[in-house]
């Protein structure tokens, strides 16, 4: 198993796209921390899941807009599993809202939860890679939002905008401590997040329509990815976003 003893932790781990992450790590022989704030029972059967499977893993409940909750986070990796390898800032929310009808609370509520947690998310867990050496690997989940406009959906694409440049300049700056940055872009994904889209079939078929992989990704084709940055195959890797997107970027205005 690639990743047999490391130990990550995956923040808004217990649903979507962080869920998926969780069993993708987990499989490949990680001892995870997965991060909730809502629905404990769903991060207890993940920890049953993955004690079937012969891994390890404990929930943690934090708010991950606040850092003092996500050096909790840390600070149980480290209490329960001795160290902390991979951190993947997961956890976002978004509002669908404009410019013109966006609110002061939805403004710092997404920007709290997406831009703030990774930032402080990749601050701290370096921090514990760095004083614990043999340098780590930090996992930023972003979006093609980062790059592409969704009008409708301001603070989202301006939070993943932020961690854009967070990625590029958190790369530069850990480099030489051994620890690297590298954000995963999805385009749409199967996920609750999407789900006014996938309960809408004009819209769904509208979205389908303009992917050229023609539909929308699964969870675990993300989580695929984390893994495979997570490990030896992505040692050169840092300062960068990788899409995952089906060409979506490439096809079609913002939808």
């Amino acid at each position: 198993m690639p990743l047999r003893n490391k130990v990550a932790i995956v923040t808004g781990g217990n649903s979507g796209i962080g869920q998926a992450i969780v069993l993708a790590l987990a499989g490949q022989g990680a001892k995870i921390v997965i991060d909730y704030i809502v629905d404990e029972q769903a991060v207890e059967g993940l920890e049953a899941e993955i004690a079937k499977l012969g891994g390890q893993a404990i929930g943690v409940d934090a708010d991950v807009s606040k850092p003092a909750e996500i050096q909790k986070l840390v600070d149980a990796a480290v209490q329960a599993f001795g160290r902390l390898d991979i951190m993947v800032n997961n956890a976002g929310v978004e509002t669908r809202s404009s410019i013109l009808d966006t609110t002061e609370a939805q403004y710092d509520r997404v920007m709290d939860v997406n831009l703030k947690s990774a930032f402080f998310g990749t601050q701290i867990a370096a921090k514990q890679m760095i004083g614990q050496g043999g340098g780590g690997r930090i996992i930023n989940i972003t979006s093609v939002h980062e790059d592409w406009p969704m009008p409708g959906n301001t603070p989202y694409c301006l939070s993943k905008g932020g961690m854009r440049m967070l990625n590029r300049t958190a790369g530069v700056e850990l480099g030489p401590h051994g620890v690297s940055v590298v954000g995963v872009g999805p385009g749409a994904v199967a996920t609750p997040i999407n789900a006014s889209t996938m309960n809408n079939p004009g819209l769904l078929a509208k979205l389908d329509a303009a992917i050229p992989l023609g539909r929308m990704a699964r969870p675990e084709e993300i989580a695929t990815l984390v893994a495979f940055l997570a490990g030896d195959g992505a040692s050169y890797l840092t300062a960068t976003t990788i899409f995952a997107d089906g060409g979506l970027m490439q096809s079609s205005v913002g939808l």
